[in-house]
């Protein structure tokens, strides 16, 4: 039932619309028509004004032909860097770009599996139940958009975010994730004529990271420093650098642990630098708890969906645990439970990124037959 040339030109229409984070404005503009279209009831949040975007999320409704419990479907309208003037090839089954920017099937391939699941929903007058489609904003530089999300928008309590690569998969398990920022305070003073009377600031976070074992903590915990500014020029010792990093973790009291560890770290060093007396030098530290984990349990509903569709497809659906962050986590920490299905999208980020449209028609068929089963009312 599924129309592979009708979502082929939709997803090549919503790759070549630029929507770097923050300027999703237009591509919104354009989605919202299409739903407005299909009968949808359409509405903007204002998280765009909290997070500095030219747009706010979309929320579209539809209503059920069938009583049943709402159900959301969701991907992000915001794509990465270098994604503007996307150009969209077409060879062999496969969707690249011209290789001068991403492809921007992160997310867009989602964006169109969803709105083709509508299309023949409504034109097949399928039985459905009450389908939310939420597109958000900001995805890629902090979940900021679901973070914001209008949640008074929304009825439905379990769903789907399309935003993953596997298509035999259903991701249940992600890490939480916190966020630190360091600012090192030590006190300059020139480099060749006085360097005794300085502190510096970059020495003292250099020994602070070194005592640190970054990387995989274990089979449930990461960390990691990413970012370090700090200096104003080679004659003069620094008295001011900012150190940027995160932990994660599948398991919240490993997670609190590796980051009071990290953040002790810094204290530590500072404390050896420190002469009898002396404030400096001083640790300052904000930290972010970024989003919590995911945890679905393999009996809920949102999981036997999913794999009953595979099952009906003769597929078959694996739960998946991930090291990454999503919508996911943002959603299930306010009670609201999606399970985070494949595009097959690959490479991401980079100009090498593609999509198979093959892969794009299994998971439309799986939304389909999960929306199916759901209308039903078999599980």
């Amino acid at each position: 039932m599924i129309d592979t040339e009708r979502m082929s030109q939709l997803f090549t229409m919503l790759a070549e619309t630029d929507s770097v984070s923050r300027e999703e404005g237009v591509l919104a503009g354009k989605l919202a028509e299409i739903l407005k279209g299909k009968g949808a009831e359409v509405f903007f949040d204002n998280a765009g004004e909290k997070v500095g975007s030219d747009t706010g999320n979309l929320v579209a409704k539809f209503k059920g032909s069938v009583e049943a419990e709402p159900l959301f479907l969701s991907g992000h309208m915001d794509t990465v860097e270098p994604g503007r003037g996307i150009k969209v090839l077409f060879e062999d089954g496969v969707f690249r770009s011209d290789g001068t920017t991403i492809l921007g099937s992160d997310d867009k391939s989602a964006l169109a599996i969803i709105l083709e699941v509508m299309d023949v929903i409504l034109e097949k007058r399928l039985p459905h139940p009450p389908i939310e489609i939420v597109f958000t904003i900001c995805e890629e530089i902090g979940l900021m958009g679901a973070k914001n999300l209008d949640l008074s928008l929304m009825e439905s309590k379990m769903g789907y975010i399309l935003d993953s690569t596997d298509t035999d998969g259903i991701v249940t398990r992600a890490p939480a994730s916190t966020r630190f920022s360091i600012n090192v305070f030590g006190k300059a003073a020139h480099a060749g004529a006085e360097p005794e009377l300085g502190i510096n600031a970059i020495s003292v976070a250099a020994k602070a990271i070194d005592s640190l074992a970054l990387g995989r903590v274990d089979s449930e915990t990461t960390c990691n420093i990413g970012k370090i500014q700090g200096g104003k020029a080679t004659n003069i010792i620094p008295e001011f650098v900012t150190v940027a990093g995160e932990a994660r973790s599948h398991d919240q009291e490993k997670l609190k642990k590796i980051t009071d560890t990290m953040i002790n770290a810094f204290h530590h060093a500072a404390d050896s630098f420190r002469k009898d007396g002396e404030e400096l030098p001083r640790i300052e530290v904000v930290l972010d708890q970024d989003y919590p984990a995911t945890k679905i349990p393999e009996d809920h509903r949102v999981v036997l969906l999913a794999r009953k569709a595979a099952a009906n497809l003769g597929k078959h659906m694996e739960t998946k645990t991930i090291g990454g962050g999503a919508d996911a986590n943002v959603l299930f920490g306010k009670g609201i439970v999606a399970g985070v299905l494949g595009t097959g999208m690959t490479d991401v980020h980079t100009v090498n990124e593609n999509v198979k449209l093959s892969d794009m028609l299994s998971t439309a068929e799986i939304l389909l037959e999960i929306i199916a089963i759901h209308a039903r009312g078999e599980i």
